[in-house]
């Protein structure tokens, strides 16, 4: 009988790069989501987030995005966009949570430092797992996609119910620890350790060595 497990590495013709939520309204201080707030509490409150995001985070999503494009595997992006302009069309969570992000609007745009190719995916959702809210399983199946790499933020929340619902439809998940952030390093430590049972977790480092062993003859030519 097959040994089955979670610790296998990817293919990369049926592998794809998810970035979970990294975009203007809630990954920079000018975003939306603190629009209400003064530069002063912004930094109080979530400095040690941004510090983390962008000395960190980013940094190593662009060495990811940099390594699968050079690897011909597919990276697509979900970002918090309404299908409407007044957000009527919003999960109950997020009106209650007063989550709305106009659809076109800049607030919807991936940041610049990991900006999207024009072929790649940009799939807006209204949820916190993408799953719910969106066709990206139907899309990934249409893919071959069997094995999806996930990065991103909030590390306890958007990533990690993209995770856990990737695993449950089948997906064999690889979570890069290292290019995820979220508001304090006890809550990315605690989601980390809370996700541990349902996918792989790998550094940045160590995923792209992954990928550029097993695509070393793609990459030389």
């Amino acid at each position: 009988m097959e040994q089955l497990s979670r610790e296998i590495e990817i293919v990369p013709e049926h592998a794809a790069l998810l970035f979970v939520d990294v975009q203007n309204y809630n990954a920079t201080a000018a975003g939306g989501e603190f629009h209400s707030m003064a530069a002063d509490a912004v930094q109080r409150e979530y400095g040690w987030f941004f510090e983390t995001l962008h000395t960190k985070a980013v940094p190593n999503m662009r060495q990811l995005q940099k390594a699968c494009r050079k690897a011909r595997i597919e990276v697509l992006y979900t970002v918090i966009e309404s299908a409407t302009r007044d957000g009527r069309d919003r999960s109950l969570d997020y009106k209650i949570s007063r989550l709305h992000v106009p659809k076109g609007s800049w607030d919807a745009k991936v940041i610049d430092e990991i900006k999207p190719d024009e072929d790649e995916m940009v799939i807006g959702k209204t949820s916190s797992s993408v799953f719910i809210s969106t066709n990206l399983h139907y899309i990934l199946g249409n893919l071959g996609i069997k094995f999806l790499m996930i990065a991103g933020c909030l590390t306890d929340q958007c990533v990690d119910s993209a995770v856990r619902d990737a695993c449950d439809l089948g997906y064999l998940v690889t979570t890069i620890t290292d290019a995820c952030a979220t508001l304090s390093q006890d809550r990315h430590d605690w989601s980390l350790r809370l996700t541990k049972g349902y996918a792989r977790q790998r550094t940045t480092e160590e995923a792209v060595r992954e990928i550029e062993r097993l695509t070393l003859p793609l990459s030389q030519s």
